[in-house]
Order: C-alpha cells, then sequence, then structure tokens
C-alpha cells in the first residue's frame, strides 16, 4: 500500500520546530509511519527551495495538506500572499484533505491577513484550536486516526456497535420499544408488530451482538442510559442577555433515551419563545407561530444528540439567549464535510449510524443529508436570519431569533402582570380555543414531552386561575376538557392588545 503524504506547512519563522517535531513523529511512530509519509519543505536541496513555486508542486503531490495557523503571516510575494496563504489555496482548489491546527493566541496579536486566512479557512475546513507542542502532536494524532478508521485502512468498529459493558437485556425497556415500533409503523411502515419480543426486534436493527445489547440499544432503549453513560445528558440554559454569564434565567439537565432528550430539549426552547396566534375575527381556529419554528429547533437539537461523540467527557449543550439560540455538539464532521458543503444537499455520513437508523424510522430524522439546508429554507421563510455553523472543539450550530424578541416578551402583558405569569402559560392562554383536551392543547402547542406540559402548562394556568376544568371533581377523566377563566379571557385580551 502506498503512503498518504502529508504536506506540513506553517510560517517558519513561529512554527519551524513544531513542524520538525510532527515530521519526526509522523515518521518514527509504530502506526502512523506505516501509512503516512510526511513532508517539510526544509527537505528539499537549497537549490529547488527557492525555486519559484516549489512547494507548490509539493502541495500537488500530497494526499493532506496539514497548516498551522498562529500570529505571523509570513513573507509576501508581489501579490501581497504568503507561502502559507498560496498552499492552503492550492490545497483547496484540488479538493486536497485539509486539517487546520490555529494557535490560541489572543486576535489582537494575530496579524491582520493571518486573521483573514484563519477566517477563510473555518468555512470550508475541520480545524483544532491548540495551546502548545503537546496539544499539537496529540490533535494530529487523533486526526489522523480518525481518517485512516474513515478511510477503512484499520478498523476498530463505530462506538454505537460496540457491546455495552456491564449491560444487559434487563437494562432494556420494553415500554420504550413498543413506543418506538408505534411510531415507526406510523412513520416509515416499520415491518414488526409491537407484540414482538423485544431481542427479535433490537436484532432486526442490529443493536445486539451474540446476544447481549450494543452501545446504542442503551441509548435508544434503555430503562437509565446515563448509568452507562454518564455524559449522554443533555444541558439546556436560557440566559437574560446575550452571553453565557450569571445569574442563569433557567437551567434543566435532560437524562433519558435519545429520543425523551431531543424531545425535552425541544419543548425546553419551545416554551421560552415567543407565540404568535392569528387573527380570532377571521376564524376561531386560529394559527400559531413560534418565533423560531420548531422543525429548525429540533433539526438542530436531533443532529446533536444523533452524531454528537459518545465517548467524549462533553454533553450537549442548549443555549438560548435574548437574540440567538446555539447548540453545542461535542463531535467533529467527518472529512467528507465541510461547513459550505454542509449548508446544501449531501450525502449521509452519520457518526452513530446504528443510533440514526431508528432515530429516521421513528420520525425524528426526516430525510438524510437534507436537514441543514431544510434547516436554512424554514429559517429564511420565517423571516429570520440564515443559521450559522462552526467546527470547533465542538460543532456548534447558531439559530437566529427575531429582532427585538426580547422586547415583545414584556410588552405583551404589563409589568404587574409579567411578574405573575411565565412564558409558557402565556403561550398556552394564546392558544385556548373555547374547551380544549390536554391532547389538543399539546398538539397546538407542538410540544412532546407529557409531563412537562403537564407541570409547566395545566397546572401553573389552574394554580392562577387561568383556566378552569370542564369537570373539577372527576380530575382525571378521559373526557376532562380544560377553558379560560375570567381572568384568562382578561389576561388573553391583555396579550392581544399589546401584541
Amino acid at each position: 500500500m502506498n503512503k498518504l503524504k502529508i504536506f506540513i506547512s506553517g510560517v517558519q519563522s513561529e512554527f519551524s520546530s513544531e513542524r520538525q517535531m510532527l515530521f519526526d513523529y509522523i515518521s518514527t511512530d509504530a502506526l502512523l509511519g506505516r501509512f503516512f509519509e510526511p513532508f517539510i519543505f526544509e527537505m528539499l536541496p537549497s537549490i529547488d527551495a527557492s525555486a519559484s513555486g516549489a512547494y507548490l508542486k509539493q502541495v500537488e503531490h500530497c494526499d493532506i495538506y496539514m497548516g498551522i495557523f498562529g500570529r505571523d503571516y509570513g513573507s509576501e510575494n508581489s501579490d501581497g500572499i504568503s507561502p502559507t496563504e498560496l498552499e492552503f489555496d492550492r490545497a483547496s482548489e484540488l479538493h486536497k484533505i485539509r486539517l487546520i491546527f490555529i494557535s490560541n493566541h489572543p486576535e489582537n496579536l494575530r496579524h491582520p491577513k493571518e486573521k483573514q486566512l484563519i477566517r477563510k479557512a473555518e468555512n470550508v475546513v475541520v480545524r483544532k484550536k491548540i495551546s502548545n507542542a503537546v496539544e499539537l502532536k496529540t490533535a494530529v494524532y487523533v486526526a489522523l486516526i480518525n481518517l485512516l478508521e474513515e478511510k477503512e485502512l484499520i478498523r476498530m468498529g463505530p462506538f454505537d456497535a460496540s457491546v455495552c459493558n456491564d449491560a444487559s437485556l434487563e437494562d432494556i425497556d420494553h415500554e420504550r420499544i413498543r413506543w418506538f415500533v408505534h411510531a415507526a409503523q406510523r412513520k416509515r411502515g416499520f415491518p414488526l408488530s409491537a407484540d414482538e419480543e423485544p431481542d427479535k426486534i433490537l436484532t432486526h436493527l442490529n443493536l445486539l451482538k451474540n446476544g447481549k445489547p450494543t452501545n446504542a440499544a442503551i441509548l435508544l432503549f434503555g430503562k437509565q442510559p446515563q448509568r452507562f453513560f454518564i455524559t449522554s445528558e443533555t444541558r439546556c440554559a436560557m440566559f437574560y442577555g446575550f452571553e453565557v454569564e450569571k445569574p442563569i434565567q433557567s437551567y434543566q439537565v435532560y437524562k433519558g433515551d435519545v429520543f425523551q432528550l431531543v424531545d425535552q430539549a425541544v419543548d425546553f426552547v419551545m416554551a421560552r419563545i415567543d407565540l404568535a396566534v392569528g387573527d380570532r375575527s377571521q376564524s376561531v381556529d386560529v394559527s400559531t407561530q413560534y418565533e423560531i419554528p420548531r422543525s429548525a429547533v429540533a433539526e438542530a437539537i436531533v443532529n446533536a444528540v444523533a452524531h454528537r461523540d459518545y465517548t467524549s467527557n462533553g454533553s450537549v449543550q442548549v443555549m438560548l439567549f435574548r437574540n440567538r439560540l446555539e447548540i453545542w455538539n461535542p463531535g467533529q464532521l467527518p472529512f467528507q464535510l465541510t461547513i459550505e458543503k454542509l449548508r446544501e444537499a449531501h450525502g449521509s455520513f452519520p457518526a452513530n449510524p446504528l443510533l440514526a437508523e431508528p432515530m429516521y424510522l421513528a420520525g425524528y430524522i426526516e430525510r438524510m443529508g437534507t436537514g441543514i439546508p431544510d434547516m436554512i429554507k424554514t429559517c429564511r421563510e420565517a423571516g429570520l436570519k440564515e443559521p450559522e455553523f462552526a467546527q470547533n472543539e465542538t460543532f456548534t450550530s447558531i439559530i437566529w431569533r427575531k429582532e427585538q424578541a426580547a422586547e415583545q416578551v414584556t410588552q405583551q402583558v404589563t409589568q404587574q402582570v409579567t411578574q405573575q405569569v411565565t412564558q409558557q402559560v402565556k403561550n398556552l392562554i394564546l392558544i385556548f380555543e373555547n374547551e380544549m383536551t390536554r391532547d389538543e392543547l399539546q398538539e397546538k402547542l407542538q410540544l412532546k414531552d407529557r409531563e412537562n406540559f403537564r407541570k409547566l402548562y395545566i397546572v401553573e394556568a389552574l394554580k392562577k386561575g387561568f383556566i378552569e376544568m370542564t369537570k373539577p371533581d372527576k380530575p382525571t377523566s378521559p373526557d376532562q376538557k380544560y377553558r379560560l377563566t375570567k381572568s384568562g379571557k382578561q389576561l388573553l385580551k391583555q396579550m392581544e392588545k399589546n401584541t
């Protein structure tokens, strides 16, 4: 097998020792040296080293371009472009695999053209920030091992296909499997019946190995997935302002299987953003529209949960600010994808294929490879700025809220009423149409988590006296409905007046 050639680039005056270290390390490492052949331009004979374009020919002959970007931009040619940028541009033109490592210097210390080069790289390649030579060496090792796995030059097996240590079929929740089968039948015509034995359903989904549940099986249908994967929880926070800072307005840590994690996180966001209703004078059955479409919120969160790195010590983080929603996912884009390609229809390269397939079957993933383009389209149609994406230590999705959204929230009701009413209760009051069942209300609000809906919406609105039961003497009656009280109608009128 021919070795993959790596061209190691970086400003000589700044990264000479680091490039030499990587050359020596890759050349002598027992595993990396078997598959990779590094090159640094100091290897060229002195007569060729100064020849115009000699280094660009080496870029053309390489399989992988490895760039180290830092403070300095380097010497410039007559067009004002440094060798490092020329090398990066040539590698990009030839669609080489590009691995970029950026020094962790403050932005004000970087050369202006170096900052422009880094911004150019940010949208097209996977990159990693490093603070010192040790971090650089480790990051290079991880990137090259991932590349070998992706090219199937070494086989270690996907995380989700590995047997979950210490787990057994006793740790599988049979009710959650039955729920999944019903959902998959409705969404995708799943062929098996909910009455089938759980092990048969798991076998059909390739979630058993030698009779033992895989990691994917526990994450999908485990009774207590966090017992085996402590960081598989999802952390949700709402902040008063535009940055991560205390005090935190609302904070929740959600646990459960991946379906529950998605539902809980999506409901957390939907419960705390603006809801608008149509004109009641035109119809009793008014339309509702959140400031951020639910499908966009769900897509970003599903991506984070389905494609994250479950071996990482980090968790998925969902953070709602006054002007945006950010979702942080401890994972990396595959080498076949870039931020640029992500924005258009692309091939599907799930990090956890055995996890992603059941989520697709249950309708949580709509179409493979089109989720991000659909999210962008949905946000545009809702009048929002285009979502942004970034790959650093985590993969970040940013969905922008409507301008002045925070101000509109406080304008909906008077200061006195605002202090009494949560955003969840406001949204509930806004969508009432005569008498409605709990399921009708929950569906109208596009929420899935029944227990959170009961606590944060129904119970709270009942406690405040804004709604009442139609059968108060039979609170658990299957025919139970809810309606606005006089106070609820007054609140609705006040909110509509201030909208």
